[in-house]
């Protein structure tokens, strides 16, 4: 791997996360709306303080927050503290940060988006594999369908829906949490299964609504890698059935799927966000719902670019470890 590569690729994540925080800088700002001084309106409607001060507070605030400065001095002050990992101070949970209600909250989501994912994707792809394999039993070949009618359900729905059934009506999982009301968290196998058992429906949500993109996939390069003079060589061999699949057919056809992969990142990770909040999990699904009901816009958009920067750091990670999935590819 040549440092010319590294130096374009770390160049290129800096460019991503300087376009993402230019836009999340200047779309707020292009509204004539204060989002400021409507919080501060909100809460003294509900009795928070006087009207009376209502301006004096707005303006601490904006002095705070550096928004009684020039457009370009507050540009330059909002990029400098992006660079430093610094995205603001909360202004419905003040002093903390965004950055530490993201700590807090982040361990949850990782958990969540990381089981289920790595399920997903080898689910997926296995029955897509066998799908395709013309050898393979009908009878298993057919497991692949039911996953695939679920891809059009989106998981939010698919988590509304679970929620209702399995939760409400046949009362088999919990509705909602990530564990017991009364429950202290501590690392105990009794706390981990209870957490576990919390987990089981938002996991569901996710894994069912994406299984079936996965098979489709992988049943398409399946199919294609049929007709490669490799695997008809391996045949030709007298290689067993299994070891072809195994090694000339499915260690192929994962490769584009890895990719694949890398771009559903963005897809994996909004729809995780979306379930947490359905579900009430801690994590940074449900951060983001309390900023919007609450109009911290500068927690709201904190997540937002904080979710872009960690997309694009794995994808540029994963780039640069593709080469140990195919050796024919060298990063050049």
């Amino acid at each position: 791997m040549k440092p010319v590569f590294l130096i374009k690729r770390f160049l290129f994540l800096i460019l991503v996360i300087w376009s993402a925080a230019t836009i999340t800088f200047f779309i707020p700002r292009l509204s004539p709306r204060n989002p400021i001084r409507e919080r501060f309106v909100e809460l003294a409607r509900m009795g928070g303080f006087s009207p009376a001060d209502l301006e004096q507070i707005v303006a601490s605030y904006s002095q705070r927050f550096g928004l009684d400065k020039p457009l370009y001095q507050q540009y330059f002050d909002y990029m400098s503290a992006v660079f430093r990992f610094d995205f603001g101070v909360s202004l419905n949970k003040f002093p903390k940060t965004t950055v530490e209600l993201i700590m807090e909250a982040l361990p949850w989501t990782i958990g969540l988006l990381l089981a289920t994912t790595i399920i997903a994707f080898v689910l997926g792809n296995l029955l897509g594999a066998v799908a395709a394999w013309p050898k393979a039993p009908n009878w298993l070949r057919a497991t692949a369908t039911p996953f695939v009618l679920l891809m059009g359900v989106p998981p939010v729905i698919m988590g509304v829906l679970l929620l209702f059934f399995i939760g409400f009506r046949l009362k088999l999982l919990p509705l909602g949490g990530a564990y017991s009301i009364g429950t202290v968290p501590t690392f105990t196998l009794e706390f981990v299964l209870d957490a576990a058992r919390h987990q089981i429906l938002p996991a569901l949500a996710l894994i069912l609504g994406s299984v079936g993109g996965w098979v489709l996939s992988m049943r398409g390069m399946g199919v294609t890698i049929q007709g490669e003079d490799y695997v008809t060589f391996a045949e030709h061999k007298g290689l067993g059935p299994f070891t072809i699949f195994r090694d000339y057919y499915l260690r192929n056809a994962l490769l584009p799927q890895a990719t694949g992969l890398v771009l559903a990142l963005g897809a994996v990770v909004t729809n995780g966000i979306v379930v947490e909040s359905i579900f009430g999990l801690p994590g940074v699904g449900r951060v983001l719902d309390q900023a919007i009901r609450s109009n911290d816009f500068i927690v709201i958009y904190g997540i937002v670019l904080f979710i872009t920067i960690a997309v694009a750091t794995l994808m540029v990670a994963v780039e640069l470890l593709y080469p140990l999935l195919d050796p024919r590819i060298k990063l050049d």
